[in-house]
């Protein structure tokens, strides 16, 4: 179908093109006939090639579709994420970040454990302490945890020797031994927060060895 273009509308359309236009108007010689430079309606012709209308190809769109659903899925997994993060902050008695390591205790009838007390092998790790149990995540937005203790599986707790890392950093630790022979290791660079992890695991119940000053704990 074709439509027509008035002045008014050549102007909305184009502006440069009127004002050309008019200065070929205002420009024109007055023995020239009007009619050899006025302008003439400007078509405007809208069609399709055949009777197909025009569209995406079917690749595309389903690229579309796919992007989509992938940015849902994403969606969905940071939604569960967050979920989860906000649930162990409003459950748990303590949650944070703390470098951790393990050590084994040696039991009856196994040879000597040889001394690794200065192998830094401390990582970080996000540490959860609910009303059962201590869970270790290697990241706060981990849906699961790498490793757990029972509180009915400890049966020790006390501090450690404070000792230089890195950059002359000081961190400060305790220790969670438990009946399978497992020493958990957590230390921070924070001496309040390691006294909060051991106060709060004597108030549950946990024996604080002697390696630990009960003075401390109770400040």
């Amino acid at each position: 179908m074709e439509s027509f273009l008035s002045t008014a509308d050549l102007f909305r359309a184009s502006p440069l093109v009127f004002w050309c236009w008019v200065s070929i108007e205002l420009s024109v010689p007055s023995e020239f006939p009007p009619s050899l430079f006025s302008l003439r309606r400007l078509s405007w012709t809208s069609s399709t090639v055949g009777d197909h209308k025009a569209a995406l190809p079917v690749t595309e769109v389903e690229s579309f579709q796919l992007e989509i659903a992938d940015a849902e899925e994403r969606e969905a997994h940071l939604k569960a994420k967050l979920d989860h993060v906000d649930g162990i902050l409003r459950s748990a008695r303590l949650a944070d970040y703390l470098y951790v390591r393990t050590r084994w205790t040696e039991l009856p009838g196994e040879p000597p454990i040889i001394d690794d007390t200065e192998v830094d092998d401390w990582l970080p790790q996000f540490v959860v302490f609910s009303d059962s149990c201590i869970l270790y995540y290697q990241k706060s937005t981990d849906l699961s945890p790498q490793d757990s203790i029972l509180l009915s599986d400890v049966v020790e707790v006390g501090l450690l020797p404070s000792f230089e890392r890195g950059d002359q950093e000081i961190l400060h630790g305790f220790f969670i031994l438990t009946s399978r022979g497992s020493k958990s290791e957590c230390a921070s660079l924070s001496k309040v927060q390691v006294d909060s992890w051991l106060t709060t695991l004597q108030l549950m119940g946990c024996h604080v060895g002697s390696t630990s000053d009960p003075d401390e704990l109770t400040e």
